[in-house]
C-alpha cells in the first residue's frame, strides 16, 4: 500500500464513540481495503486499569489502524502509547475534539484547545516513548475563542513539539450549552479555515473532517488538503465506500457487491459467535449496508428484532443474516 506524508492515507474513517469498535472496523474493511481506520477514543485510565485485550485487540485485516487516546496525564499517555505499539497499532492519535460532559470532567478532549502547551508536552512524551506517528485530532476553537488565531496558535505550538499531522474537525466546539450530538451539527462548518491552515503550514499534513458525505466531496476537498476523514456517513451508509478504492486510491480490483461483503463477513461472525460475542454486537453495525435499496427497512427490522434474542449456533447465526438478506437480495 502506497502511503503519503508520515503514513497518512487520503481517506480515513473517523473514531466514533460506540460505533467504530472492532466489529465495525472489520466490516468496513470488507468494503474498502484501502481507507485508514481508527479505534473509538479509548481513555488512558481504561487501558491502564481495564481489560486491555478486550479494549485493544483487533483483527489483522484492519491494518492500517490508528489508536485514538483520550487523556492528558503525560505519564499515562506515554505508557498507553507503548502499550498501543505493543498491540501492533500503526499510529497513535490524541483526541482534542470531543466536547462530551464526561470528557470535560476528565479535563481532556476539546477543552485542551485552551492549553496547547499541555498538548505539545503530551505529543513530546509519546514521540519519545514510541517509534510511531503521533497525531492530533482537534476543533478549530472552543467557546468564545476567536477561531483563526486560536487554531493557528494551537497548531504552531503543537507542531513545535514534533506533531506533523493534524486532523481538523472544521467546527468550533461549545463546551456549555450544546450536547456532544449538537456539537457535531449546530456550529457552522469552516472549511475555509482548514484550507488556510494548510496554506499557512504547507510542511504539515492537514486532514479535514466534518460533513463530508460523498466521493465527489472527498475529491473536491483533496484539492485543498492532504486527506479527508469521513464520520457518520461511513456508519449510516457504508456501501458508498465501495467506490473509494478505485476513485481515490486507483485500485483496479473489482468493486465488491453487498452480497460479496456479507460473504466475507460470515467466517468472522462464526468465529466471533463461537468465542462468545453476542450476535447483536456485530449485526448492529451492518444495518446500513442496504441503505437506499428496496427492502432495506425490512432488512434492518429483521436484524434488530431477531439478533438481540439470538441464542443459537454459529450456523444459525449465519442463517439468520441470510434470511434477513432475502428481503433485499433477489
Amino acid at each position: 500500500m502506497d502511503l503519503i506524508n508520515n503514513s497518512v492515507l487520503p481517506v480515513s474513517i473517523a473514531p466514533m464513540m460506540d460505533w467504530t469498535d472492532r466489529h465495525e472496523r472489520f466490516f468496513l474493511r470488507q468494503i474498502s481495503r484501502r481507507v485508514q481506520l481508527y479505534t473509538e477514543m479509548i481513555t488512558t485510565k481504561a487501558i491502564l486499569l481495564g481489560d486491555r485485550k478486550r479494549l485493544l485487540n483487533f483483527n489483522g485485516e484492519e491494518h492500517p489502524i490508528i489508536l485514538q487516546l483520550g487523556g492528558i496525564n503525560t505519564e499515562e499517555l506515554s505508557e498507553c502509547a507503548r502499550i498501543g505499539a505493543d498491540f501492533g497499532f500503526d499510529g497513535i492519535n490524541l483526541n482534542v475534539g470531543c466536547p462530551s460532559d464526561r470528557v470535560q470532567q476528565g479535563e481532556f478532549g476539546a477543552c485542551l484547545m485552551a492549553t496547547p502547551e499541555l498538548v505539545a508536552k503530551a505529543v513530546e512524551v509519546m514521540r519519545n516513548a514510541v517509534d510511531l506517528p503521533i497525531t492530533v485530532k482537534h476543533r478549530i476553537a472552543i467557546d468564545d475563542q476567536e477561531e483563526w488565531p486560536c487554531m493557528k496558535k494551537f497548531v504552531q505550538t503543537v507542531s513545535n513539539a514534533g506533531c506533523e499531522h493534524f486532523i481538523v474537525h472544521a467546527r468550533k466546539a461549545f463546551l456549555k450549552g450544546l450536547s456532544a450530538k449538537e456539537n457535531r451539527e449546530i456550529p457552522p462548518l469552516r472549511y475555509d479555515l482548514v484550507y488556510k491552515l494548510k496554506k499557512e503550514f504547507p510542511f504539515l499534513t492537514i486532514s479535514i473532517n466534518g460533513g463530508i458525505n460523498s466521493i465527489d466531496l472527498i475529491e473536491a476537498q483533496l484539492t485543498y488538503v492532504d486527506s479527508v476523514m469521513i464520520g457518520r456517513e461511513a456508519y449510516q451508509n457504508p456501501y458508498f465506500l465501495a467506490d473509494i478504492d478505485s476513485r481515490i486510491f486507483g485500485d483496479l480490483a473489482d468493486k465488491p457487491t453487498r452480497q460479496d461483503i456479507l460473504e466475507r463477513l460470515y467466517p468472522y461472525i462464526e468465529e466471533a459467535i463461537a468465542g462468545g460475542v453476542p450476535l447483536k454486537s456485530i449485526t448492529r453495525h451492518i444495518f446500513g449496508l442496504f441503505n437506499g435499496q428496496k427492502g432495506a427497512r425490512a432488512w434492518r427490522r429483521f436484524l434488530s428484532e431477531n439478533s438481540p434474542r439470538f441464542e443459537g449456533s454459529t450456523v444459525d447465526a449465519i442463517n439468520l443474516i441470510k434470511n434477513a438478506s432475502h428481503f433485499v437480495i433477489q
